[in-house]
């Protein structure tokens, strides 16, 4: 009950914050038109009375006010639509702004990583295109309470027995929250599966995967698989449904038979002389409004419920999210590195994970240095980089810069000393210029400071390419958008890496995977170049992770991981020499190059 009276308040609150006049009007015509019923059935009852003693005028009154009353039963709600479903758009936006906002609402990134935060996610998508008519039902539901309490005033002028019809809706109340609390724990046990089955479906559907699903022939795989995770989910959801069904139906047959009861006692009395024809018609009228109300109040209440449930695992969301601050800085980010970045002993385990990805790690990476990270899949490489850009701390051991820890600068202070090119780039679908510009927004995006990056990502050819050049609208997803290949893409991630001109660290993990050897060569040879200028100007330092040992060697400092440990430091020849993991690495790659 908590949880739906604050989901309730919060839904009529967003709508008060979006509009007041809108969501006055709203609820006044909403609760006119509800309202309505009870009042008509009184002035129906005092027009059969009419009817039956032969007075013609009082009865035309009375059939006019009835009719004036359909009027407002029928199109009130029509005319509420109008003002709510502005209001829903508005709040359903208001409702994805803070989804938003609380997903980027932590320096870190554990959130997105944690299946039951993406499961939660995943629902929250969902659940806020369902905004109007969880506004909607609340709405109605307004105007319910007051039609229950004047249908209950009136029940009861007719006997004090009637007073208990309305509470023979209690029961149908009841199984309609268990009904609810059944199918939102069936929505939470199948977002996993249903998550799968989206993700095949993406898959089977997206036109830049469609060649590698043609040439591997994908087509019917991938369609079992969709198919496998949905039958999973709908079969549990179905059941969840049928269970449901019959625990609301347990609920409408007990009112149905308080329903037959109140109708046999006041037609009883009709007989005997105590009650006229218009009481029994008024009671008649009344009773089958408390059924309407009772099925209404269980919809209505499913609906407030859903957005309810949404409300609270955006709460829940938002804690989580919160959880992983990682507390007050009281230091500045410096200007310049003069030692370097020092790891020791550091240890992480990512939440919920069985082994620790990194052990014990003890590292010195110095102020100017170009530095390769190196190892087999899953050593740990990448991981090392989330730690360094701060998307996550360390579960065990200090990251220091210059002696300073590196928890105590804001971590949005060491970002905006971050450049960063990642395998997993963004698509932002924009102009050019803005696509590679948001790389340092402080910018604006000019023809001189895009043409820089670029030129430092040795990338300048693409813009020759594009046939409005830097104001090339970009993506399919306009009509004049232009597409890009998967190159073209890399390209604008590594010119919007190189909008930061003297960033205090430059991480390229693994950003040239579409790039062939010889470019992604001629580029590093760039990058070693830039990181010399930068280095020798702010200390900073150049860290990629690359698996082309043609491109590593270049590195000054190269850090070999395995097993989340590092197992050798040096440079190429010192490595080569040491005859270790390195050296068996690089000579099976050059053989395979040979």
């Amino acid at each position: 009950m908590k949880d739906l009276l604050n989901g309730s308040w919060r839904m009529l609150a967003t709508a008060w914050r979006m509009d007041r006049r809108k969501t006055l009007i709203a609820v006044l015509l909403m609760v006119a038109g509800t309202a309505a019923g009870p009042v008509m059935a009184a002035v129906l009852g005092a027009m059969t009375d009419a009817v039956v003693a032969g007075h013609a005028a009082e009865a035309a009154r009375s059939g006019v006010v009835v009719a004036a009353l359909v009027i407002v039963m029928l199109t009130f709600g029509h005319f509420a639509h109008i003002f709510y479903f502005e209001l829903s758009e508005l709040a359903e936006l208001d409702f994805d702004e803070q989804l938003i906002q609380i997903s980027n609402g932590s320096p870190g990134i554990a959130h997105h990583e944690r299946p039951e935060l993406a499961d939660t996610l995943s629902i929250l998508q969902q659940e806020g295109r369902h905004y109007r008519m969880g506004l909607e039902a609340l709405l109605q539901g307004i105007g319910l309470g007051l039609a229950v309490i004047l249908t209950a005033m009136l029940l009861s002028l007719q006997h004090p027995l009637l007073l208990l019809l309305p509470l023979a809706a209690v029961p149908p109340l009841f199984t309609g929250r268990w009904a609810e609390r059944v199918l939102d724990r069936s929505k939470t046990a199948t977002a996993e599966a249903s998550r799968v089955g989206m993700h095949f479906f993406h898959l089977a559907t997206t036109a830049r995967l469609a060649g590698e699903v043609r040439v591997f022939g994908l087509d019917q795989e991938l369609r079992r698989r969709q198919a496998r995770a949905w039958t999973a989910a709908t079969r549990q959801l179905w059941r969840a449904h049928l269970i449901a069904t019959w625990v609301r139906a347990s609920g409408q047959v007990l009112f149905a038979l308080a329903y037959v009861a109140a109708v046999l006692l006041i037609v009883r009395e009709a007989v005997r002389g105590d009650r006229s024809v218009g009481d029994v018609v008024l009671v008649i009228t009344l009773a089958a409004q408390v059924n309407q109300q009772v099925t209404m109040a269980v919809t209505l209440l499913q609906e407030i419920h859903r957005m309810s449930s949404a409300y609270r695992r955006l709460a829940e969301l938002r804690a989580a999210v919160e959880e992983q601050d990682p507390g007050p800085a009281d230091a500045e980010a410096p200007a310049i590195i003069r030692h370097g970045l020092s790891l020791d002993g550091v240890r992480f385990a990512y939440p919920g994970a069985a082994e620790p990805t990194l052990r014990d790690v003890r590292l010195r990476l110095p102020a100017g240095s170009t530095v390769a990270i190196v190892g087999e899949n899953g050593a740990g490489k990448t991981t090392l980089v989330k730690l360094l850009c701060g998307f996550y701390q360390p579960t065990g051991g200090t990251i220091k810069l210059d002696g300073l820890d590196l928890r105590r600068i804001p971590v949005a202070a060491w970002r905006s000393r971050i450049a960063a090119g990642f395998q997993d780039f963004v698509h932002l679908e924009d102009l050019a210029r803005h696509s590679v510009g948001v790389g340092e927004l402080s910018s604006g995006s000019t023809d001189l400071a895009v043409n820089g990056a670029l030129g430092r990502a040795h990338a300048t050819d693409l813009v020759d390419r594009l046939i409005d050049g830097l104001d090339t609208q970009l993506g399919k997803s306009y009509a004049d958008g232009a597409e890009l290949s998967g190159g073209q893409w890399q390209k604008v991630a590594l010119g919007r890496a190189m909008m930061r001109e003297s960033p205090l660290l430059l991480v390229l993990d693994e950003p040239t995977s579409a790039l062939d050897p010889e470019a992604e060569h001629a580029l590093f040879e760039r990058y070693a170049e830039q990181a010399k200028r930068v280095g020798d100007a702010t200390g900073a330092i150049t860290l990629f992770v690359s698996h082309r040992f043609s491109t590593v060697r270049m590195a000054e400092v190269i850090v070999v991981v395995q097993d989340g440990r590092i197992v050798e430091t040096g440079d190429h020849n010192a490595l080569m020499a040491n005859r270790g993991l390195y050296a068996d690495l690089y000579s099976m790659q050059a053989q395979a190059y040979a």
